[in-house]
């Protein structure tokens, strides 16, 4: 459950009992915490997004900058994607190097070569947001006669050389992103609010990102402030700009993890220092302890998920 039902007047009427019964909330944001009022909840405080406590597993990222360097080219990653933005990036490819009639032998090969053109100034890697979409996705790549190297195939040493990586596997996210130059954030080219861009600022890692990122609005504002993100219209633009990202612009990367720095640390730290944030005490002990089911807490946000 989430403050944005606030929103709809239809959530409205479902939720405003059960919120209005909670002993008190923890908002992520102000404009939460307003949101959260309007619904007749206490508010305890305004933490932040806790998402600036998770720390990237060293060991990862040490393994994926290690690929990085023995790749032979900029690696650039669609990080999380979900369905249909695949599909978008490819039809990209495909309007850079137009496909041909396949019926035809010639044409066909010539087709296919112009496609691996397209992608071979790059290293691409696709990690898709939910497993059950790996084999689709993996299909999808491989119609677009691109070759294809699966994760769970990769040997402790190096990728196989492919046209194309695909990420299938779950928790390696700190190693996809030390694996990459640069990243587009998936979920930000469909109007679906984009994935957590604050994991890839823990890793440096520069964020190329579409116009839909509701569900980080203030991350995504800090990453561009920052310089370690750009917002582009539309996977057309994403696909362009990453070039401009892909040589890791050594302050841009830097900048963000200083800030995910100066949001880490416990919930009652973490509300930030920039304008408009407040800090604010920490929660009462029986929090930090374990809640009885007499004092139910609530911890609400743009990036929270149920």
């Amino acid at each position: 459950m989430i403050s944005r039902c606030a929103r709809r007047s239809a959530w409205r009427h479902w939720h405003c009992l059960p919120l209005a019964a909670l002993r008190t909330a923890w908002a992520q944001t102000e404009d939460d915490a307003r949101r959260l009022r309007a619904l007749g909840t206490p508010v305890g405080g305004v933490f932040g997004n806790l998402k600036f406590d998770v720390v990237p597993d060293a060991a990862q990222l040490a393994r994926g900058r290690a690929w990085r360097a023995g790749a032979g080219r900029p690696v650039v990653l669609l990080a999380s994607s979900r369905e249909g933005e695949e599909a978008l990036w490819l039809d990209v490819l495909k309007q850079k190097r137009p496909v041909v009639n396949v019926s035809y032998a010639p044409d066909a090969i010539e087709s296919v070569a112009f496609q691996r053109q397209a992608a071979g100034a790059i290293q691409w890697l696709i990690v898709p947001r939910h497993p059950q979409r790996f084999d689709e996705v993996h299909q999808l790549i491989a119609s677009a006669g691109l070759t294809v190297s699966r994760r769970s195939s990769w040997s402790a040493e190096a990728p196989t050389q492919a046209d194309v990586w695909l990420g299938d596997s779950l928790g390696e996210m700190a190693q996809y992103y030390g694996l990459a130059h640069v990243a587009m954030l998936g979920g930000s080219f469909a109007p679906l609010g984009g994935q957590n861009l604050i994991e890839a600022a823990a890793c440096g890692c520069p964020v190329v990102m579409g116009p839909h990122t509701f569900n980080f609005a203030e991350a995504a504002e800090l990453a561009c402030s920052a310089g370690a993100a750009q917002r582009v219209a539309d996977m057309t633009a994403g696909v362009d700009r990453r070039t401009g990202l892909g040589e890791r612009r050594p302050g841009a990367g830097r900048c963000l993890r200083t800030r995910h720095r100066v949001c880490r640390g416990p919930p009652g730290r973490c509300a930030g220092d920039g304008p408009g944030h407040r800090r604010h005490a920490e929660p009462p002990r029986r929090w930090r302890t374990g809640c009885t089911r007499s004092a139910l807490i609530l911890l609400a946000g743009p990036g929270f998920r149920r």
